[in-house]
């Protein structure tokens, strides 16, 4: 017998790392397939994994479950792409089983929005009220570049519908030295007129790709600096329960978000983890840490057994990542849309 086989979920103490961190949110990657390439995430040509590798819909459910059932209370539903996972509805009803009990208090999802006109409504219905949108530019040329083929017409056309159907939507940028940084307080000014919060973000040394990451590094300490010398920004005590630092813009009325792990790292207050469509259990996005709970639940463990080897990768996560632009090569090997954002 196990320390937790007599215990109600309700019971069991929560999720407290080494550092004395409780983690209580989890991103959970159901696909690392997408229909873009954006050059800062992926490689143009990218080998997908074999669909023996990835957890079936029952397996996602599953573990993040027994996550819910370990204190968890927020799940983002992440990728690559993850509209483009089939039977991806079914899984948002099932994980929204949680929200109804009150076990868990969010279910979201970070989308590329290409696919939102078709899901935003049975979304809704399904308990999702939030979802993060990917857009870099409000330029139709530069999206496609970036993305390498995508239209940026039906982004904002997927916006536009998840808005109508009732959620909300912020919108992450990624800021690029070489082609987004002087549209940035125009791409804010967009989301913020559409009622929209933004978070800026920076590239972040992650996977092999093509580009070179330190040609296009921008620091978010100058990107605020240039703002603030003509918007005022107002620092906000707000937690998403993500690594962003909020600000309100006095002129757009709108919320700006920060995320800065290269300037200002976030680490001291890190409350997540991410989990792979394959099953691995990474603690830390920047550190190559891994626990194969696809290997533990496929070996028949218990949900006794599955909790324990949840509470060993917690007790073992890192104190923070290592990430350095100028480093030859990436900080951790696996690319962005593998680990799921």
């Amino acid at each position: 017998m196990t320390p937790y086989d007599d215990m109600a979920p309700q019971g069991r103490t929560p999720l407290i790392d080494g550092f004395g961190r409780t983690v209580s949110y989890l991103r959970l990657s159901v696909t690392d397939r997408c229909d873009l390439r954006c050059v800062y995430c992926m490689a143009e040509h990218m080998t997908f994994l074999p669909k023996a590798e990835v957890l079936s819909l029952e397996e996602l459910d599953r573990v993040a479950s027994a996550f819910v059932d370990l204190g968890t209370k927020k799940i983002r539903l992440t990728g690559g792409e993850p509209l483009m996972r089939k039977g991806m509805l079914d899984l948002v009803r099932r994980l929204a089983r949680h929200l109804g009990t009150g076990a868990l208090e969010e279910l979201t999802l970070s989308t590329n929005g290409t696919r939102l006109r078709e899901f935003s409504g049975q979304l809704a219905e399904a308990g999702v009220r939030r979802v993060n949108v990917s857009m870099d530019t409000l330029k139709p040329d530069l999206f496609r570049r970036l993305t390498r083929g995508g239209d940026l017409a039906k982004v904002q056309d997927g916006v536009a519908a998840a808005q109508q159907a009732g959620l909300s939507v912020k919108i992450n940028a990624v800021a690029l030295k070489g082609d987004n940084a002087a549209e940035l307080p125009d791409l804010i000014a967009w989301a913020h007129g559409r009622g929209c919060d933004i978070t800026l973000i920076e590239t972040m040394p992650m996977g092999e790709i093509e580009a070179d990451r330190t040609d296009q590094y921008l620091s978010l300490k100058d990107v605020r600096r240039q703002l603030e010398s003509f918007w005022t920004l107002e620092d906000l005590p707000l937690n998403t329960g993500g690594p962003a630092r909020y600000v309100r813009v006095a002129e757009t009325g709108g919320r700006l978000g920060l995320i800065t792990p290269l300037s200002h790292n976030f680490c001291e207050a890190c409350n997540r983890v991410r989990l792979t469509c394959t099953g691995a259990l990474h603690t830390c996005l920047g550190q190559d840490d891994e626990t194969d709970l696809r290997a533990v639940i496929r070996a028949g463990a218990t949900d006794a057994e599955l909790a324990v080897a949840i509470r060993a990768a917690i007790a073992g996560k890192p104190k923070g990542h290592d990430f350095e632009i100028a480093r030859a090569r990436p900080a951790v090997a696996r690319h962005m849309s593998t680990t799921g954002g």
